[in-house]
């Protein structure tokens, strides 16, 4: 059997996106034309702007120090709560069991996964927001100026 490329059918479908030159329903409003007088933008959509990715990737970065600061202790503490009792149970100092120790010291290594989220934030994630906010407010003025 030979593969035949001509169209089994002829008629070919309009695209989906295609709408009618008409209107489609009565009542619906005649589509504005476009006006004519505006200026082809030099700069590209703010949303399509490479530092928007870069905004993303730095706080995406800053996430996951926080939190895998304070996660991972914590399931460090829990495995060798559940795997190491002996240990956990072994005394550190003045009959302190170890396992209290590491449940107190929880408590500042959370207080570090505050300050990784604030440091990373300042020094990162901020300067890279407070560029795209100056950014789109040149923009808009941009506009403005332009629309008058």
């Amino acid at each position: 059997m030979s593969y035949d490329p001509s169209p089994s059918y002829p008629y070919q479908h309009p695209p989906h996106d295609a709408s009618p030159s008409y209107a489609t329903y009565p009542w619906q409003p005649p589509v504005p034309p476009e006006p004519a007088g505006q200026r082809a933008r030099r700069h590209a959509a703010l949303g399509h702007h490479s530092d928007l990715r870069i905004l993303r990737s730095a706080y995406r970065w800053q996430r996951r120090t926080a939190t895998l600061t304070a996660l991972g202790y914590f399931t460090l503490f829990l495995i060798l709560s559940a795997f190491a009792p002996g240990f956990m149970t072994s005394t550190v100092a003045d009959g302190l069991p170890t396992g209290l120790l590491l449940a107190l010291i929880q408590l500042p290594v959370t207080w570090l996964a505050v300050g990784l989220y604030e440091h990373t934030a300042r020094r990162y994630v901020d300067p890279i927001a407070d560029r795209i906010r100056k950014e789109s407010e040149v923009n808009a003025k941009r506009e403005g100026a332009a629309r008058r």
